[in-house]
């Protein structure tokens, strides 16, 4: 009778004590489980042993029968009976055997291999790669050393076993683990057992490393270019450098052929852009985009950038792109700037100027060119004062509005009596000096070299006050937290001044504490003013995570501003609007963002920013958007993804313009997600210009692990749907799991 017994370290203490067994002879060793949770070495190790019964003979040879384990240098063997040879390191297995490596892990009936030069055979085995999430199985499996592997007649896919619903079949596989790749011969993919692709050579990467060849085509329809197809190829150039090479033929148009480059290096990254399509069919002209971003880091604190757009014609987006971001460009940027920072000041210098496109049924005035444009920003503190300084020169060019050049320096400093916590008063001084100098097409009657000086002082001030509150068995920390600000600018008549660049603020939370009414510097509001708000956050006393807050906020003018660029309605008045926001985690579903704005003087709504989100699980989410402004603006966005039965869900979203009574983007789809695949269907369309629409339809077949098929919808529904999620991403690998 031989009872349970483990056979440990069998080579190590073979190689130290000349002791030979008999054959047939049985040896009985001590249990010991320290040895087998050694970690992992690339050097050169013994074989450990673990099974019901081991038998050593003659010539090195161990025979073990019966729940056999051996492992040896990351290797691990399971077998019914295994033969191993310590001198040459060879292994034969028979019997439920299965093999387990870093990368891969295999099972079938019979096993021959070296355990140090990982050469070896496998019969009908089945096998799975952990980092692909998939599994196959083949007519025999050679395995070509430690990383390599090749296989005959093979079947690969990433669904259960249950549910095959596609397939990978391949006349070989050859599977190279150091260069992450892998290449099938005679392959073809089947889908619910119909033949759908077949491609005489593929190669495919292992993990998410990028590799150089053919990306999956994308097929689609638009209204204004009718059926496309686009077949992108992928150039893996260098570690820092790829490029992807784009056909795409439309049946209404053309070939049009897109190329990116993109690079990246220690000091400076940058991508370039150069889409063509000769002699479109449509419009019977050559029609290209060009563009090129780049930024550069010089050291020192010296940095250099350029941005660089250009497009054939003024329709280029609305007839060739399928996105609301792209199609509703306006202005394409062209853009060089070189900065330095030296700590507490930095300075650049920008050359600026812009292509414009324009809608004929809603034109638009090109903006200044700025050539150039240099700034200076300094911040210093001086003993318990801090120091501040804006400075700007800018030389603005218009082929129709007037040109000329504006100085602006802007220093300032404030002192903080108080500064903790709980409260802080902080007086700031500042004098705003601007000097223009108009071109020869000024023909106002003012001077063509104005000068504006104005000072600028200001009280800022504020409490926070804190309170422990429980609220649903929970418990809170609850804030109160008033804040005034005092502002005065004395007024001056800048009538006269030329305006290259400056814009009306919106009244808002983030403007009414600051000292202008502007975006840009060539008007300077009047002001002696008093701004009151109060603000109160609810954060849970566990993480100190936010989860609501309300402010409440309003400004008093002691005398009515003069300055502006938009008439005021209510310019005899000098009680602004009343503003109050609500924002936070109502409970762990519901999230709640409002903006309100109420003229109380007119007794009227100027202006309601109201957004909720349900999203109670992964997939299901519902976002509710309402926005107003008196004048101008009234639309309703509701977009949602929602599960309809089983394995159906639906994607939507639905915004549109009550003001104009116009529908300005749709989005309606469906998605069928099963174990190893989802087909999704999309329909979109959305206004490109005043009097036009986009329409497209989407329709993709994704094999998960393997490839997309047809076109795709997902950057649409990203970008159109809040919270939308891709829901079927391969799982986790559980390195504790075994093949499925």
């Amino acid at each position: 009778m031989h009872p349970h017994f483990r056979l440990l370290a069998l080579s190590l203490f073979c190689a130290l004590i000349p002791v030979v067994y008999a054959q047939g002879e049985t040896l009985q060793l001590k249990l010991d489980r320290t040895f087998m949770n050694l970690p992992k070495s690339s050097e050169d190790t013994p074989a450990y042993v673990a099974a019901k019964q081991v038998e050593g003979q003659t010539k090195g040879k161990i025979v073990a029968r019966g729940e056999v384990e051996l492992r040896k240098r990351g290797q691990t063997v399971f077998a019914d009976n295994v033969v191993y040879d310590q001198t040459s390191s060879d292994l034969i297995a028979q019997g439920n055997v299965r093999l387990e490596m870093q990368d891969i892990k295999m099972q079938g009936p019979h096993v021959k291999l070296n355990l140090d030069t990982n050469i070896g055979d496998i019969t009908t085995p089945a096998f799975q790669f952990p980092a692909m999430n998939g599994r196959g199985r083949a007519e025999n499996l050679h395995m070509a050393g430690k990383q390599q592997y090749s296989a005959k007649n093979v079947e690969f896919t990433t669904c259960s076993i249950e549910d095959e619903d596609w397939l990978v079949k391949a006349g070989s596989l050859d599977i190279d683990n150091v260069r992450q790749e892998g290449l099938a011969r005679n392959a073809r993919v089947e889908f619910m057992g119909v033949p759908i692709l077949y491609v005489p050579k593929m190669s495919f990467a292992l993990s998410e490393q990028r590799k150089s060849g053919f990306l999956s085509p994308v097929y689609g329809n638009t209204r204004k270019s009718g059926n496309e197809i686009s077949m992108p190829y992928y150039w893996n150039i260098a570690p820092n450098r790829d490029a992807t090479i784009t056909p795409r033929v439309m049946t209404k148009r053309g070939l049009q052929i897109n190329n990116e480059f993109r690079y990246m290096g220690s000091a400076y990254g940058g991508e370039a852009h150069l889409d063509i399509l000769p002699n479109d069919a449509m419009t019977d002209t050559t029609r290209y985009r060009t563009a090129l971003k780049h930024f550069q880091n010089f050291g020192n604190g010296l940095v250099a950038s350029a941005n660089l757009n250009h497009v054939s014609d003024n329709n280029y987006f609305r007839d060739l792109t399928n996105t609301v971001s792209t199609t509703s460009m306006v202005n394409l940027v062209r853009e060089g700037m070189l900065g330095y920072s030296g700590g507490w000041w930095n300075t650049a210098v920008r050359m600026q100027s812009y292509q414009t496109l324009q809608d004929p049924g809603a034109p638009i005035i090109k903006p200044y060119q700025r050539l150039p444009q240099v700034t200076l920003g300094a911040r210093r503190q001086l003993g318990n004062a801090d120091f501040g300084m804006i400075g700007e020169f800018t030389s603005f060019s218009h082929s129709s509005l007037v040109s000329g050049q504006r100085l602006v320096m802007y220093p300032s400093i404030s002192y903080p009596l108080s500064n903790s916590p709980s409260y802080f008063l902080t007086p700031k001084v500042g004098v705003h000096f601007t000097q223009y100098s108009l071109g020869s097409n000024y023909s106002g009657e003012g001077s063509t070299s104005p000068t504006r000086i104005l000072p600028i002082v200001s009280l800022d001030s504020g409490l926070v006050l804190e309170r422990d509150w429980k609220l649903g068995g929970k418990d809170y920390l609850q804030t109160l937290e008033p804040r005034v600000y005092f502002l005065h600018v004395p007024y001056k008549n800048q009538d006269m001044l030329p305006n290259f660049d400056t814009a009306q603020a919106d009244f808002n939370f983030a403007q009414m504490f600051t000292e202008s009414r502007f975006f840009g510097h060539d008007r300077v509001g009047d002001a002696t003013s008093m701004t009151y708000a109060l603000t109160s956050r609810l954060l849970s006393a566990k993480d100190g995570a936010e989860r609501l807050r309300i402010a409440l906020g309003q400004r008093f003018s002691f005398r009515t501003p003069q300055v502006n660029l938009i008439a005021p309605e209510t310019a005899t008045t000098n009680t602004s609007d009343i503003l109050f926001a609500v924002m936070g985690q109502v409970t762990p579903a519901l999230s709640l963002n409002g903006a309100y704005q109420y003229n109380p003087n007119e007794w009227r709504d100027e202006r309601i920013n109201l957004g909720l989100r349900y999203r109670p699980e992964a997939g299901k989410v519902l976002n509710l958007g309402y926005r107003f402004t008196r004048n101008s603006l009234r639309q309703m966005d509701i977009s949602t993804q929602w599960p309809l039965w089983k394995k159906w869900y639906a994607m939507g979203r639905w915004n549109y313009s009550l003001q104009d009574s116009r529908l300005l983007e749709m989005i309606a789809g469906l998605e069928y997600n099963e174990d190893c695949w989802a087909v999704r269907v999309v329909a979109q369309r959305f206004v490109t210009a005043t009097n036009d629409y986009a329409t497209g339809i989407f329709a993709q077949l994704e094999l998960n692990g393997l490839a997309r098929l047809g076109s795709d919808p997902l950057n649409v529904l990203r970008q159109g749907i809040i919270g939308f999620q891709k829901l079927n991403e391969p799982p986790k690998y559980n390195p504790e799991q075994g093949l499925r």
